[in-house]
């Protein structure tokens, strides 16, 4: 997804390269994997008419879990130990992240479009650097405070659709204030699992992690169905169920652990923008949804501040990098 599992390991990996692959390839990997996050988000709005959204992210991490847990088996034993000694760390990180992100996203795009929840989303990276600032002491100089503000006013520009005198009335698209803070809980997961520095396999990790957000999941999606908030289960929801669980779930999170191996945290986070890219084409093909002009002007702000920020870095932060 909707979301996946942007910078998981973003401290531990550094920047070795995959032994004996090839960088097309690698780069070919991270491609693949935002494509299939991005039909997430498609796959959710075909039928946010017919399953309620905690149904969908229950069984999403449910499934991608049970799919990838085999994998990881040789690492059962630390997995168990790093459960025993800090299972609510991780029960709160993971819920936050891989749970309660993903939740908060599918209720957006119940009243929401695809292609404004894309744009949305790239500004994970911005608002996980405001918080690693405050919560990290991470260093921000000022043309990354310039580039946030550019940011921030471009995704004002889709939330009031162009027209400043929505400001005035209040007048917000609820869909899109629960992307934003779908968002801002990805942000608050990634600086979170940062902090934490489990010493783990990174995908034994992500299994742990998918581990307790179905557990944080299941209240939510208990309370749906006792107020009889069930999904449809014809053709439609199959099919959506089916690609956000192994194809948009499983595959893609194993697909970009792979790359991070491959490229290091910092190259294959970067792609996360293609992903803004593959939603809006893919909604305009599949869902028929057009982009508006303030999405273009949102867009083009948020562009801006990117360029800022990722251009002109701290000197700092640019000997770490």
């Amino acid at each position: 997804m909707a979301i996946h599992v942007l910078a998981v390991h973003r401290e531990s990996v550094g920047t070795e390269q995959a032994a004996g692959g090839s960088l097309a390839g690698a780069y070919s990997v991270g491609v693949l994997c935002w494509l299939l996050s991005a039909g997430v988000y498609i796959a959710a709005k075909w039928v946010s008419a017919e399953m309620p959204p905690w149904a969908l992210c229950f069984w999403r991490v449910l499934i991608a879990f049970a799919i990838l847990l085999p994998i990881v088996r040789p690492h059962f034993s630390d997995m168990v130990a790093l459960a025993r000694a800090r299972g609510p760390e991780l029960l709160f990180i993971g819920g936050i992240g891989l749970a309660v992100c993903q939740g908060l996203i599918f209720v957006g795009l119940e009243h929401a479009d695809a292609t404004t929840a894309g744009i949305i989303i790239a500004l994970i990276p911005i608002i996980t650097m405001i918080l690693a600032r405050l919560m990290l002491a991470e260093p921000m100089g000022r043309w990354q405070v310039a580039g946030s503000i550019l940011a921030f006013l471009g995704i004002l520009a889709i939330i009031v659709k162009g027209s400043p005198a929505a400001l005035l009335h209040l007048d917000f698209n609820a869909g899109e204030l629960w992307i934003v803070a779908g968002a801002v809980c990805f942000s608050l997961y990634t600086v979170l699992l940062r902090r934490a520095k489990f010493d783990l396999n990174r995908l034994a990790l992500l299994v742990l992690l998918l581990a307790t957000a179905t557990l944080t999941a299941l209240p939510f999606y208990l309370y749906e169905l006792a107020a009889d908030e069930r999904s449809t289960l014809n053709a439609s929801g199959l099919v959506a169920l089916a690609y956000v669980a192994i194809p948009g779930g499983a595959f893609m999170y194993y697909l970009f652990n792979r790359s991070i191996e491959a490229l290091g945290a910092a190259r294959a986070g970067v792609l996360l923008y293609i992903q803004t890219i593959f939603i809006a084409v893919l909604a305009y093909f599949i869902l028929g949804e057009k982009l508006q002009t303030y999405h273009l002007e949102g867009a083009a702000l948020i562009i801006a501040g990117l360029l800022l920020i990722i251009l002109l870095k701290p000197k700092e932060k640019a000997a770490g990098a």
